[in-house]
């Protein structure tokens, strides 16, 4: 399969690219709640937008009323939000858990599937108990109580936490933390009692929250596929999460480099533009192969996401990897070739920096992902 677009994709690319330029610009979105502290980190009039331009329930069925589009398309809208740094809680409500939601009974799907179409209902996964990515590991647990379960533990770093109408919350229902088996998904709505949110503002403006569970009673009709059969789900979530967050750290690799080339057709020293120095040449050149590269990679993982091939999960790795030291290299040499006043907020290229960092962490760094890849190859 080629490593880029059919002509269906390429409008699609053009209208999500038109509309992130238009609606979900830096001094629009990013800045403007920033600057204001918002709670939430991302404006819901914008979410709504999403939800008319179909872009909400892209990778929802047709059955249920969505796109039944798939992870390229999804990959292709994820690459303008880090294009343009949109605040936008679409990768945990669009990808991950609607990916989830999949495999949800039917009375679960039409519960919350219509709200997260019409871009009204906001969504997040709690999957991490600590400070790094350790999907293996599951200590927060889901005991039965009569015809449910009480919910107790804690997860860190749930994006969206504090604001999400519902989050699948990854909880053990037998065995030890470590175990591969005995993980049951559960669809929590966010007003059940019992749930507290300790809100926290990441590196790049968005907020997250160190979110626990005393005592949570769910009703059974809240299990996402069965009962101690959540590990495949949970793997499908996280690799179709990862392919996400690639195509976004594409797309913020390509908004530095294009930022940071247009600096150098502009800024003159010594009576000529700072791009007619052959060191900086090279170094563009340099950064535009490897952000390429990065790309192609993504495109097959969200391709064989699609195609349902055995190598996805190798792949959804090796992309986040990948994409992590390109888009690192984009951000840093961004604000290094800008020069002094690439460390200021008057720029925007501090805020690509910033939306990287929190990237590379969000679902594992490159070197979790690098240690994977071995695993999965046989090393």
């Amino acid at each position: 399969m080629p490593l880029y677009h059919d002509d269906d994709q390429a409008m699609l690319a053009d209208s999500a690219s038109q509309f992130m330029r238009e609606e979900g610009a830096i001094n629009k979105q990013l800045r403007h709640w920033r600057d204001r502290d918002c709670k939430d980190g991302f404006g819901h009039g914008l979410w709504e937008q999403f939800g008319e331009m179909g872009f909400t329930g892209m990778l929802v069925d047709e059955d249920d009323g969505g796109l039944g589009m798939g992870h390229v398309e999804a990959a292709i809208v994820l690459e303008e939000i880090g294009r343009n740094l949109t605040p936008s809680p679409f990768l945990a409500s669009s990808v991950l858990a609607a990916t989830a939601l999949k495999h949800g009974s039917e009375d679960l799907r039409s519960r919350w599937l219509p709200g997260l179409i019409e871009g009204k209902s906001v969504f997040t996964v709690a999957i991490d108990e600590g400070p790094k990515h350790n999907p293996q590991r599951i200590g927060c647990k889901a005991e039965k109580s009569g015809n449910g379960f009480k919910l107790n533990g804690k997860k860190a770093f749930v994006l969206h936490g504090a604001s999400a109408d519902m989050m699948v919350v990854a909880a053990r229902t037998s065995g030890s933390d470590d175990d591969t088996d005995g993980v049951t998904l559960f669809a929590v709505p966010k007003d059940t009692s019992g749930i507290e949110h300790d809100a926290r503002r990441l590196v790049d403006s968005s907020m997250a929250t160190h979110t626990s569970f005393d005592d949570v009673e769910l009703d059974g009709d809240a299990v996402i596929g069965e009962v101690d059969g959540g590990r495949e789900i949970l793997n499908a979530m996280l690799d179709a999460g990862r392919v996400g967050a690639a195509a976004e750290g594409v797309g913020v690799a390509r908004g530095a480099m294009d930022m940071t080339v247009d600096y150098l057709k502009q800024r003159k020293q010594f009576g000529k533009t700072i791009g007619e120095f052959q060191a900086l040449q090279h170094r563009a050149a340099h950064l535009y192969a490897e952000v390429e590269i990065a790309r192609a990679v993504t495109i097959k993982a969200a391709q064989l996401l699609d195609g349902g091939s055995e190598k996805a999960e190798l792949m959804a790795s090796v992309a986040k990897a990948k994409v992590a030291k390109a888009a690192g290299l984009a951000v840093r040499e961004g604000v290094q070739m800008h020069g002094g006043i690439g460390m200021t907020d008057e720029y925007d290229i501090g805020l690509y920096m910033k939306r990287d960092r929190a990237l590379q962490e969000f679902l594992g760094d490159q070197y979790y992902h690098a240690e994977r890849v071995a695993q999965l190859s046989g090393y």
